[in-house]
């Protein structure tokens, strides 16, 4: 009997402890469908020239009014286009509208395209192509280290209208205009030239397009399918058919001003863009260093269902997603101080979407803290595919500054809404957005015209809210950061390792060709003075770590800010300047085709303290020396490192005897070795003499460290065992000579 009770008891510890792994396996997997997903990188291009989200961030804080008249660059044909007379066929009553800049301008060599099939791929697709290369490296990530990762595409684009004519295609193009306007192709290309192997899907919800595109890839990352992902959306207006077909339904504000909520709303404004943000999970993300800007904490789609109309906005429908994507982030109404609104400046769908905000947001609110609403359509109109792309970015930079920026156009709060029935507030004019003991959180909803509605919920990066509750201190500037064109790349500046740097820096600077070169010379020179705090260790390490390395190269090194701007403007302009190190300098021409050869020397270069302030001063380095040395010491009766670095007369003597001589030079070697390859710097040779052979055996790949280090050892002890006294000798004679006596 008593061993039964035995027999139980175990079983039931068994049981037990099964549960618990259980239980434990199931809060792990629960905890990952919610974990919130940083936002890690961020890319655009709007109207007003916006070519980064910090100038997107200068328009909104600025109060800056976009809209402009219709492009002249197109090919639209202006004097019949425009009629007053909302009735009159085939024209449109609004003469203006937001539109990107140069939107043939893209630099097709750098992503190893053709002129032939550039010709052939519309707008839409080479923006997002350039707009995620910007968003990587907004994060500090060479792009190129991408490559073959489970890195998601989701691209939020609706029917391409850059040519709808077949008669306008070249003879022998054809190939290159159907897939170049293809919607499908626009995620598929940027996997494809990036080299992404996650899921690649382009999303036509129309207008919530680039939010429902972040919401796929949320549920991407957070289930595993993909580390990390693109997410957004973009817009080109190509023809006059938005205009045409939107005049004839009569959504168009005639002065081309979008009025969100306001009492004179009358329509919407037309626009164009392109947002592009990194995302991947919170953990990964400081688990690699990266800078987080913000987390999405929740998000959700739905659709309006059976409505008044097809193109109707359905009030309870957006009441059910803001409170499904409150539900995914765990968050109550009153957890959010803001709501950037989908906001069109129409009298149909601004006070339903208010009137929806007012049930959801504005009930059961904190005392003096209203929900405060407003729409970045009245700065820059409705950006469609990428209107979501825009309320994101915006708020993002909202949060990292501490404010809210006001709306534009609003006379007066529309009188369609009862604003008594919640605690929804109209930013009218630009409020400080304070910071507490709980972090800053905002929506951002986008309502398609196809009926598929979505609402993300951003939350307050962790770290900034922890250095929130430390010291009460001002917002932390953000580190320097800028997307960059293919043809004038911008530094992405980052937190740099270890203590501040003394002596001189290098900053490197590369590029495609040689025009692109100068382009981003120009524009991080801009950048740097631009901004004061930013240090020259801090640009140089980026520029090494976090950009990548391109053909064209030029580095400018400086002991101060001062001597380096002024390196990056003669590069800039073209001109010399003692800090610039340039190959046209040296050659007259920008060639740098030629191969690299890296040449290692051999007993009798070695000196006093050689290496040491490399050691110091570059991990890499430090890293690569102890490596060898642990190899070498075991041979040695003084440990190498303390011979090589020292300059007492002692160790310079014994530095001198082949035996530390040539174990000494071999290590710094390998160090120097590597510390090249760190920057980008490889051989296409390697040549060495007498103990410098081993070093470029090493490098080539014919010995492994190990094995060198033995040969090293064994040759430099047994050299060093001659008696003294002995010499070397040339003989200037051939073979036959030497043969012959």
């Amino acid at each position: 009997m008593a061993g039964n009770e035995e027999k139980l008891l175990d079983y039931l510890k068994r049981v037990t402890a099964d549960l618990r792994q259980t239980q434990r396996r199931l809060r792990d997997v629960e905890s990952a469908g919610h974990e919130p997903v940083a936002i890690v990188g961020m890319s655009c291009r709007f109207p007003g020239g916006v070519r980064s989200p910090e100038e997107l961030w200068e328009l909104v804080a600025t109060e800056r009014d976009t809209v402009s008249e219709l492009p002249t660059d197109r090919n639209w044909d202006l004097d019949r286009l425009f009629h007053p007379d909302p009735e009159h066929p085939g024209t449109s009553y609004a003469r203006e509208g937001g539109f990107i800049d140069d939107p043939a301008g893209f630099d097709a060599a750098f992503f190893g395209i053709s002129p032939r099939e550039a010709l052939g791929m519309a707008p839409q697709q080479r923006l997002a192509l350039e707009a995620s290369w910007e968003a990587i490296e907004h994060a500090g990530i060479d792009p190129e280290s991408l490559r073959g990762s489970r890195t998601g595409t989701f691209i939020g684009c609706d029917h391409l209208d850059y040519c709808s004519d077949a008669s306008q295609v070249p003879e022998g193009s054809a190939g290159y205009f159907t897939i170049g306007n293809s919607a499908s192709v626009v995620s598929g290309r940027v996997a494809y030239t990036l080299g992404l192997e996650g899921a690649a899907v382009t999303v036509d919800t129309a207008c919530s397009s680039s939010l429902v595109a972040m919401h796929l890839a949320c549920q991407a990352i957070r289930q595993g399918e993909c580390d990390t992902a693109l997410a957004g959306g973009v817009a080109v207006m190509s023809s006059t058919a938005p205009f045409i077909g939107f005049s004839e339904l009569r959504g168009l504000a005639p002065d081309g001003r979008s009025k969100a909520f306001s009492a004179n709303s009358d329509g919407m404004t037309l626009a164009e863009g392109v947002g592009v943000l990194l995302l991947e999970r919170l953990s990964d993300a400081r688990q690699s260093g990266h800078r987080v800007l913000a987390v999405i904490r929740g998000s959700a789609v739905n659709q309006d269902g059976a409505s008044n109309g097809l193109t109707a906005p359905n009030g309870p429908a957006q009441q059910r997603v803001i409170r499904q994507a409150l539900a995914n982030a765990r968050l109550t109404p009153s957890d959010v101080d803001a709501v950037e609104a989908h906001g069109t400046g129409t009298t149909l769908g601004d006070p339903i979407e208010a009137q929806a905000l007012l049930a959801t947001y504005g009930q059961e609110r904190p005392e003096g803290r209203p929900l405060w609403l407003g729409s970045i359509k009245s700065n820059i109109g409705h950006a469609q595919m990428a209107a979501g792309a825009a309320g994101v970015i915006k708020m993002v930079m909202a949060m990292r500054h501490g404010v809210l920026p006001a709306s534009l156009h609003i006379d007066a709060p529309t009188p369609h809404v009862d604003w008594s029935a919640g605690d929804v507030h109209l930013l009218t004019e630009a409020r400080e957005w304070p910071r507490d003991e709980r972090p800053r959180r905002a929506g951002v909803s986008s309502f398609g015209i196809s009926g598929t509605n979505a609402h993300l919920i951003l939350e307050q990066a962790p770290e900034e809210v922890a250095a929130a509750a430390r010291d009460g201190e001002a917002e932390p500037v953000a580190a320097v950061a800028d997307g960059t064109t293919a043809e004038e790349p911008v530094a992405v500046v980052g937190a740099v390792e270890g203590e501040p740097v003394d002596g001189p820096v290098p900053w490197v600077v590369s590029a495609r060709g040689t025009e692109a070169l100068r382009g981003q010379a120009r524009a991080l020179a801009d950048r740097v003075t631009a901004d004061p705090a930013v240090t020259p260790a801090e640009v140089g390490w980026s520029l090494l770590r976090s950009r990548t390395l391109f053909d064209h190269r030029a580095v400018v090194i400086g002991q101060d800010r001062r001597e380096l701007v002024a390196g990056l403007e003669a590069l800039a302009a073209g001109e010399p300047h003692p800090a610039l190190v340039h190959p046209a300098q040296a050659t007259g021409t920008t060639d740098t085709s030629g191969q690299t050869v890296f040449l290692f020397s051999g007993q009798g270069s070695q000196r006093p303290g050689m290496g040491a302030g490399l050691y110091h001063r570059f991990p890499v380095f430090t890293e690569a020396f102890d490596e060898v040395c642990t190899l070498l010491d075991p041979h040695l009766q003084h440990p190498l490192k303390e011979v090589a670095f020292s300059t007492d007369p002692e160790h310079a003597a014994l530095l001198n005897h082949t035996t530390y001589a040539q174990t000494a030079l071999f290590a710094l070697h390998i160090a120097l070795a590597r510390l090249l390859h760190s920057t980008g710097v490889l051989p296409d040779a390697v040549i060495g003499h007498s103990i410098g052979e081993i070093a470029a055996a090493h490098i080539a790949g014919v010995f492994d460290l190990p094995d060198a280090c033995r040969l090293v050892a064994a040759r430099a002890t047994l050299m060093g065992h001659l008696p003294t006294g002995g010499t070397m000798a040339t003989i200037a004679a051939t073979p036959d000579e030497l043969a012959h006596d």
